[in-house]
């Protein structure tokens, strides 16, 4: 298969990143199931190390699903996720190697031992690296689908996991609220680091 390079226009490029905003608020109009299998259609081939795909995503659909959720998250966050027509819990798999076999079939049992002898807290510490990587790609996925995402630090992970994921690898990452845009959804624009600070050349 020959792979043609190109560039994505202005348009695209503002829907992924210029003009791209966090939501504050959301609409009523509904997101559905085939958009959030879309988002993770695109997500999932976001880079990983040694392809290891640590991410792992819970959408949170049904109103008792959501009023479980709402009652982990910090006060200033429980109205936006309440309100917002779906809600994505990241995770990363502490026991992400267990799939290296499927994942890098050439070396997956290799793999598959080396991240297994590894101790518990620095295999986690690869699998937060990977899925924090992943979670970037899964933000612009939600974009590419023409919807807001709203992610947010602001929650009782060790609770999310004991209520969600309990007798799971998964471990609470980022919640992300998805949606499109309601009433006044946008805080002011705040400034980006200039070129010059941020770039050196060598």
């Amino acid at each position: 298969m020959t792979i043609t390079s190109t560039t994505l226009d202005d348009t695209a490029r503002g829907l992924l990143f210029t003009e791209a905003r966090t939501a504050n608020s959301f609409s009523d109009q509904p997101v559905s199931d085939d958009e959030l299998r879309g988002i993770w259609d695109l997500a999932r081939w976001s880079p990983s190390a040694a392809n290891g795909q640590p991410l792992r995503v819970l959408y949170v659909r049904t109103p008792e699903g959501r009023e479980r959720l709402v009652g982990h998250m910090s006060d200033g966050n429980k109205a936006k996720t309440a309100s917002a027509p779906a809600v994505a819990v990241l995770a990363y798999d502490s026991e992400f190697h267990e799939h290296f076999p499927t994942t890098f079939p050439e070396r997956g049992e290799t793999l598959r031992e080396v991240f297994g002898g590894m101790p518990a807290e620095a295999r986690g510490d690869a699998a937060k690296y990977s899925a924090a990587i992943q979670t970037g790609v899964f933000l612009l996925a939600v974009r590419a689908h023409g919807l807001a995402a709203g992610p947010m630090a602001g929650f009782d992970g060790p609770a999310i996991d004991a209520d969600f994921f309990a007798g799971t690898p998964w471990r609470t990452h980022l919640v992300v609220n998805i949606g499109h845009p309601g009433v006044d959804p946008w805080f002011d624009r705040l400034p980006r680091i200039d070129h010059d600070v941020a770039v050196s050349w060598a």
